[in-house]
C-alpha cells in the first residue's frame, strides 16, 4: 500500500491520490451476450452506456444504447441474435487503478467525458471513475490550486 504524503498542514496531497482509493463498482456487460440483453440490462440500471469485458473480466469496449438502437434495429438486423460485441466502441478512454487523480481527471478533461472505466495494468475491470467523484475528493481535501488546461 503506498502511503498518502501529507503537505504542511496535514491535509493528504490531492495529487498523490490513486484512482483505486476511490473508484465505484463497474457494472459491465459480457460481450457473448446478445444485443437485447444488453440493452435490457442497460434500461435495469437506467445507464446510457456500459463498459464490455470478457470471461476474464478483460475491459474490451464499451456499448452505447443510442448507437445499438440505431445501428441494429435501424439497419434490420436481429437485436435478439446479434451479437454485443459487434457493436462495441473499442478506442475508448480508460485508465489505470494506480494512476494519481489529477492523472485521471485531466485525461477526462482532455477527451471531454465525464466518467471512464478503471482497469489494472493487465486490463482487467476494477471499476468506473467520475469526474463528479473527483470533485468531491477535491472539495473533501480542502482547496486546491486549479488545473492548467491543456487545451
Amino acid at each position: 500500500m503506498e502511503q498518502i504524503k501529507l503537505d504542511h498542514s496535514g491535509v493528504a496531497n490531492f495529487e498523490a491520490r490513486r484512482v483505486k482509493d476511490i473508484i465505484e463498482a463497474a457494472k459491465s456487460i459480457f460481450n457473448k451476450v446478445s444485443v437485447k440483453a444488453a440493452l435490457d440490462e442497460m434500461q435495469a440500471r437506467a445507464v446510457d452506456s456500459s463498459p464490455v469485458i470478457d470471461q476474464r473480466g478483460e475491459l474490451l469496449g464499451t456499448v452505447s444504447k443510442n448507437k445499438m438502437n440505431r445501428q441494429v434495429g435501424g439497419l434490420g438486423h436481429d437485436p435478439k441474435t446479434e451479437p454485443v460485441e459487434t457493436q462495441m466502441e473499442k478506442n475508448n478512454p480508460y485508465c489505470f487503478e494506480d494512476q494519481t487523480v489529477a492523472e485521471a481527471e485531466q485525461m477526462m478533461l482532455n477527451a471531454k467525458v465525464g466518467e471512464v472505466p478503471v482497469v489494472t495494468r493487465e486490463k482487467l475491470l476494477v471499476g468506473t471513475i467520475n469526474i463528479e467523484a473527483i470533485v468531491q475528493e477535491r472539495r473533501r481535501r480542502g482547496p486546491l490550486e486549479p488545473l492548467k488546461s491543456r487545451a
